[in-house]
């Protein structure tokens, strides 16, 4: 192959003149803070359309679909959490039972007032059959 009938791409590159829309020297591109306007007219918009029709919607998409209402609490949710499950390693043991005693006058209301109505009492865990 000669010289002459070799493709070697810069004989057959044509410049081409930059398109009207193209970045020139000198264009300052998108005014400051247009962007960001769009985008607090967006969210003031959906913030006036939750108020009218937030808690409505939230109930309709919960009942009619469930999976996307499970999608979006998901996504709310942060993607990390860390839950220490042993925050009781450190206590000494007198610590410990006065946590106890805290968390039973805590919740002994709520035992007395379903063992009156005889669901709770001491009889075993409900069971239907």
């Amino acid at each position: 192959m000669t010289d002459e009938t070799r493709n070697n791409g810069e004989k057959t590159r044509t410049p081409t003149p930059p398109v009207e829309h193209q970045f020139k020297p000198g264009n300052p591109g998108r005014p400051k803070g247009s962007r960001n306007k769009l985008g607090e007219a967006f969210l003031e918009a959906m913030h006036a359309d939750f108020e009218e029709y937030g808690v409505k919607a939230i109930a309709k998409v919960r009942d009619e679909k469930p999976d996307q209402y499970l999608k979006v609490i998901a996504s709310i949710l942060p993607k990390d959490l860390n839950v220490n499950i042993n925050s009781t390693d450190d206590l000494t043991d007198e610590q410990l039972i006065e946590r106890i005693r805290q968390l039973d006058s805590a919740i002994r209301p709520f035992l007395d007032a379903q063992g009156a109505s005889g669901s709770v009492g001491g009889t075993g865990p409900e069971t239907t059959h």
